[in-house]
């Protein structure tokens, strides 16, 4: 069985890859002073980046789980993710309010995505 790690540190790693799927680690925004759409598009152009360097890209999309600090903005995290989401292949999804680690943050996202085939 091989598992392969990037981006490691010694607590974690921003992606590992097993047989044939990424897995990403949770992704936050850089720019803290965004509202929640800004913060949002921040965190899935860095999903895109991962992706990319990975071999993969958002239309090979299995599945996403999100956190928000406040479902008072969850229409303005969504209008971000339905914009950025490949039309006709969206993945498996849950979505919950939570207090993330850090009061700034407004969302994180982490993503599994296929790799494509050999």
């Amino acid at each position: 069985m091989s598992i392969s790690y990037h981006d490691s540190n010694s607590r974690m790693s921003q992606a590992t890859i097993h047989k044939g799927t990424l897995y990403l680690a949770g992704q936050v925004p850089t720019d803290t002073g965004a509202d929640m759409h800004g913060q949002t598009e921040q965190v899935l152009a860095r999903i895109d980046e991962l992706l990319a360097k990975a071999g993969t890209s958002k239309d090979q999309l299995l599945s996403a789980q999100i956190w928000v600090t406040s479902m008072d903005e969850f229409a303005e995290m969504n209008r971000a993710w339905d914009a950025w989401v490949a039309p006709g292949r969206p993945p498996v999804r849950a979505a919950v309010e939570a207090k993330l680690a850090k009061p700034e943050w407004k969302v994180e996202i982490m993503v599994i995505a296929a790799l494509p085939e050999a």
